[in-house]
């Protein structure tokens, strides 16, 4: 039976399973060592976790304040302040929400219109795109190229049109890696001040920067972070990605307009993991220690996969590593994801995906927030595909 009078149109009709799901899915039936989806394959610190049930033994089981817990936001200001020389109002200016994502997702819908044209970097986060269509907008990509993956500024700027109300930028990038700089920030400055746009700054892998770089926060910027929503994510920093847990800082007149659309979409997050967060985040050697953590694991990644056909990109930030396999196949990036994982075994993501229009590069992406021995070992299996 078909009902084609009560389905209308999809909203978003080029959607449709996530190259996450597809890879996964085909690496589990293969038995692949999985380093294409974007989370740890080791524990959270179990302080955390006895943070967590000892809240719940507490009774911090019903709905936190729509805002996100007081102390939790108190602690986050307190952060911002010592690293980002910055304060903030936690009442004002600081959203508890499901994650990075929903936070991202409610911002967009806070702001965008039908017919705003939005700025994505791309290779972006796969939300961004859907998220903005699912508003009536449309976004508008520039590309970054292969293989340094910098902006120039003066052709990102082109596609400013009077249309235009929101600029995207995530730093330290997902997925290429980049970390931009200071003359970046202030470049980006320049072009959100004098064409006045918002600007969303999608900053999850704020603590994962590399070989002694700093991240450049829109936070340091006065002048920018009045015109900014700015997102962040537990679950990146503290290894947890599925207890869902991110904020939003904004001035006090953006907040508002936010936590509009977050009430009705969310209304509030997890009560007793933010209670955790809030006595977690006093230790805060937990996260100034994450870029030793994470450089750690991408140069044995690296080390482990010296001497392989595979070439290693830079990476700066996050928790991705790309590698070009050109000199392996001529396979479009999609087909040798799935050849990777049917015939060798390791499951990686395709950067294809991550572009509207993408370029005929032949790079893949490899998560290294793993185990030693998941990375070992997915490191010797693809040791063994050869020159062409």
């Amino acid at each position: 039976m078909t009902l084609p009078t009560l389905i209308p149109a999809s909203k978003l009709p080029n959607v449709g399973t996530t190259i996450f799901a597809i890879m996964s899915g085909l690496a589990n039936e293969h038995d692949a060592v999985n380093l294409s989806q974007g989370f740890p394959d080791f524990l959270c610190s179990e302080k955390l976790i006895e943070l967590v049930s000892r809240a719940m033994r507490d009774g911090k089981n019903q709905y936190a304040p729509m805002p996100g817990d007081p102390i939790l936001r108190q602690r986050i200001s307190q952060k911002v302040e010592k690293l980002y020389n910055l304060n903030i109002d936690p009442n004002s200016e600081i959203t508890i929400t499901a994650g990075g994502t929903q936070a991202l997702f409610t911002a967009l819908g806070a702001f965008v219109h039908p017919g705003d044209e939005v700025i994505i970097i791309e290779p972006a986060y796969d939300s961004y795109k859907p998220s903005i269509e699912l508003f009536g907008g449309k976004a508008i990509p520039y590309a970054l190229m292969a293989p340094d993956y910098e902006i120039n500024w003066a052709e990102l700027e082109k596609l400013i049109s009077p249309a235009t109300r929101i600029l995207m930028f995530n730093n330290p990038q997902n997925p290429t890696g980049q970390v931009f700089s200071a003359n970046d920030i202030a470049a980006l400055r320049q072009i959100i001040i004098k064409h006045n746009l918002l600007l969303i700054s999608d900053e999850v892998y704020e603590h994962l920067t590399f070989d002694g770089l700093q991240h450049e926060s829109v936070l340091k910027y006065p002048d920018l972070y009045e015109r900014s929503m700015v997102i962040f994510s537990f679950g990146k920093t503290y290894h947890n990605t599925g207890w869902k847990i991110g904020y939003c800082i904004a001035p006090a007149e953006l907040t508002k307009e936010f936590r509009k659309v977050h009430q009705f979409n969310v209304f509030s997050a997890n009560t007793p993991v933010q209670s955790a967060y809030a006595d977690f985040m006093l230790d805060e050697n937990e996260y100034l220690k994450l870029p030793n953590f994470y450089q750690t694991k991408r140069d044995y990644l690296l080390q482990s996969m010296h001497g392989s056909a595979f070439k290693p990109l830079v990476c700066k930030g996050s928790y991705f590593q790309l590698f070009d396999y050109s000199n392996i196949s001529d396979m479009n990036d999609v087909e040798f994801c799935k050849w990777l994982i049917i015939n060798h075994g390791v499951a990686a993501i395709p950067l294809s995906v991550f572009y509207t229009n993408p370029p005929d590069d032949r790079v893949i992406r490899l998560c290294f927030a793993k185990k030693e021995h998941t990375l070992r070992m997915a490191a010797d299996r693809l040791k063994d595909i050869i020159l062409m």
